[in-house]
Order: structure tokens, then C-alpha cells, then sequence
């Protein structure tokens, strides 16, 4: 019998891509299967991207890359941020990965240990809170509350934090809920950061930063100077521009984290794909109206969505700010959120993901992914609609 690290017990999942397997085993079966579970964009990638890719490949782009990426891509990255966020950023502090997860292993990677404790966002992205315990390090949860459209208060964050903290996760517009930070409560935070706890890094997951609504402004804590030497932002090219499965990512790390996070990559993939750097370029620096389209099918999907989960029994939804999910209110189903996914998916064919898939605060809720057509966003709300009336 094989014998395990200890460590890999502890290691979790992300449930989406479960809901997905179970999903595509009924639809195989042949049962209708409307998919608002996994979080990807529903478009194709814009038709530029794809010939940047083909194009290197025609020109011989076929080897390995430096572990941090294409100086060409770095620097377009680098541009990118003026031009986005305002901020100067040296292009030897961007390092390119194979997908925005590679950064958050990697930070965590860095800053845990036994002994040590991490802050994460609870609801959140299930892999934080995997990868925290995987390293051995205690994982704080930071309450979300749907009282503040699941943000944060920075007050609550900074009385967690203790002599064993060494990071601190934010995501805004955040998965699965939706929310996104104010301006007003990310100064308090970086206000107190910066006067009571200067030795706390901080991972800044804005992989949605392009997708937000109702012309509410995206912060940035790389607005905020005074973090430079310890904040770590991660972004990518998989939401924004409906690349997935190209499998890109970036991160801007504090200068002397740079030789620690490329020799991470030297161990883990050595380098990114190269063609798919060449599509990254292009992606960046080409027409932004597909991204435009995009998020402007995604607000009229988030409207349709939220009124309809607002009309069914025992259901009430806020409207998210950002990215493209729905995250529900369930409780007065008398159902809990994991019996409410797999009803909905093996009874009526509605793939969704409970929101104990985020950390135990999302019991009480369920994640809708609004990545899909209006169309089938109306059908599966009538199901909904059809399986809760009748519990």
C-alpha cells in the first residue's frame, strides 16, 4: 500500500469542476443539462488572439521561453497596467504563469507554514483556503456578509490579524458572490495596513478587474504605493478575454519576491506556453471592443438573472458588482445549499454550485454562473421555479 504525505489529505477541490463531470455524465445520458455552474465566458476568444497564436507558431515560435515570460509580453503587461490602473510597474516585477491559480499557489507557497496563519476571503474561491492548509498554516476565514453586498469591513480584517499573520488574500469583484470592494473601505484598509502592520503581504486577486457594472470603478491596490513592497496582484487573460483553456496568467510580485517566484516557476512548468504568450500580446494591446461586448451581455444576463431568482420561492438575490456570477439567498427553501445543487442538476437538469463549495460562511447559498444566454438563463430559472414550488 502507497504511503502519502500527510499534507495531501488536506488538500481540497474546487467543486465546479466536479458539478461539471456530473453534468457532462446525465448530458451524455441524455438528459437537457443547462450549465450555470462552471465560470467561464461563453464566447468564443476574439478572432485576433487566435491568429496572434497561429502566426507564432508559423514563425517558429516552438521552444522554451524564460521562466517569467517574453520580455515582449512582460512589458506589454507592464503598459497594460498604465493604461488600466494607472500604475507604473517595472516589467522584471511581471512574472507569466499558466493560469491565475499558479500565482495564488505560489504566494501561499511562499508565506506558509506551520505556525504561520493566512486570511482569506469565506465565501471564497475554494483553492485559498486548499492551498493555505495544504501548507500547514492556519486558514483564517474573513466573513463576507450579504448585509454589505459581500464585502468587507476593514476594521474586522485588521483585528484578525495577529503576530503569526504573514498574508493576506483580497479578491474584488470576487467569486462566487459577486462583490466588489469601495474606494471608502479599501483606504481604511490600506490605512491600517500601512500604520499597524507593515509586515502582512497581501494577495490581490482581481482576476476580474475588466467586469464590473453600473459604471462602478475597479480598485486597484496597486493604486496604493505605499503596499509596493508587498503586494502581489494576480490578473490574466481567461476571463477577460474568454481564454480558459489557453491557460494564461500574470502577477506583479514586490521586487524582492521576483527570484523567488520565477524559481517556483523554474521548478513547477518552467515556462509558459509560447505561442500563447504571442496571443497574450495581441490580447492586450488589440481591439477591446469583443471584452467591451462581452461584459455589456453579461450586465443584460445579470439583470435577467437577478429578477428571476428574486421571483422564486423562498429565494432572494442582491445584485452582484462584478464578475459574472449570482450568489443567492436559499435559506427560506428549508433546503440546504448542497441539496439544493444536486436537486436542481439531477431533477430539472440545472448544473449550479452550493455555496459550502466556497468555505462553510456559504451554507445558506447557492452560486449561479450568468456565463450563458439569456435563452438558457430563463429555461433553467423556470425549472428553478418548477422544483421549488413543489418542495
Amino acid at each position: 500500500m502507497l504511503r502519502l504525505a500527510e499534507k495531501m489529505s488536506r488538500l481540497g477541490t474546487e467543486t465546479a469542476f466536479d458539478v461539471l463531470a456530473r453534468a457532462d455524465v446525465l448530458a451524455r445520458g441524455g438528459q437537457d443539462i443547462i450549465n450555470l455552474g462552471i465560470g467561464q465566458p461563453d464566447f468564443k476568444t476574439p478572432e485576433h488572439i487566435v491568429e496572434a497564436a497561429v502566426k507564432a507558431l508559423h514563425d517558429g515560435h516552438h521552444g522554451y521561453t524564460p521562466s517569467p515570460g517574453i520580455p515582449q509580453l512582460r512589458e506589454s503587461v507592464a503598459q497594460d497596467l498604465v493604461k488600466r490602473r494607472g500604475a507604473k510597474v517595472s516589467a522584471d516585477r511581471i512574472v507569466i504563469v499558466p493560469g491565475g491559480k499558479v500565482t495564488m499557489f505560489f504566494a501561499i507557497l511562499m508565506f506558509g507554514e506551520p505556525g504561520a496563519e493566512i486570511l482569506y476571503p469565506n465565501p471564497g474561491f475554494p483553492i485559498y483556503q486548499s492551498v493555505i492548509e495544504f501548507t500547514g498554516a492556519k486558514a483564517v476565514p474573513i466573513r463576507l456578509l450579504e448585509e454589505n453586498d459581500f464585502s468587507f469591513d476593514a476594521d474586522t480584517i485588521l483585528g484578525q490579524i495577529t503576530e503569526n499573520t504573514r498574508l493576506l488574500i483580497l479578491n474584488s469583484p470576487a467569486n462566487p458572490t459577486g462583490g466588489a470592494v469601495p474606494r471608502a473601505e479599501m483606504d481604511r484598509l490600506v490605512s491600517g495596513l500601512t500604520e499597524k502592520h507593515p509586515n502582512v503581504a497581501i494577495l490581490s486577486d482581481e482576476i476580474y478587474s475588466r467586469i464590473t457594472y453600473d459604471d462602478r470603478e475597479h480598485v486597484s491596490l496597486l493604486s496604493y504605493p505605499e503596499l509596493d513592497d508587498r503586494l502581489i496582484l494576480l490578473d490574466g487573460w481567461s476571463k477577460t478575454y474568454a481564454m480558459t483553456g489557453w491557460r494564461m496568467g500574470y502577477a506583479v510580485w514586490p521586487e524582492a519576491l521576483v527570484e523567488g517566484a520565477t524559481r517556483l516557476a523554474v521548478n513547477c512548468h518552467s515556462c509558459v506556453n509560447s505561442a500563447a504568450q504571442y496571443a497574450g500580446i495581441a490580447a492586450l494591446e488589440g481591439p477591446q471592443d469583443a471584452v467591451d461586448g462581452m461584459v455589456s451581455a453579461f450586465d443584460e444576463r445579470r439583470r435577467v438573472i437577478v429578477a428571476g431568482l428574486n421571483s422564486l420561492p423562498g429565494v432572494s438575490c442582491r445584485t452582484p458588482i462584478g464578475a459574472f456570477y449570482v450568489f443567492p439567498n436559499i435559506r427560506k427553501t428549508g433546503l440546504t445549499a448542497r441539496v439544493l445543487q444536486d436537486r436542481l442538476l439531477e431533477e430539472v437538469g440545472v448544473a449550479t454550485v452550493a455555496g459550502t463549495s466556497f468555505g462553510a460562511l456559504g451554507e445558506g447559498y447557492i452560486r449561479f454562473s450568468y456565463a450563458n444566454s439569456v435563452e438558457n438563463i430563463e429555461i433553467a430559472l423556470d425549472r428553478a421555479a418548477e422544483l421549488l414550488r413543489a418542495v
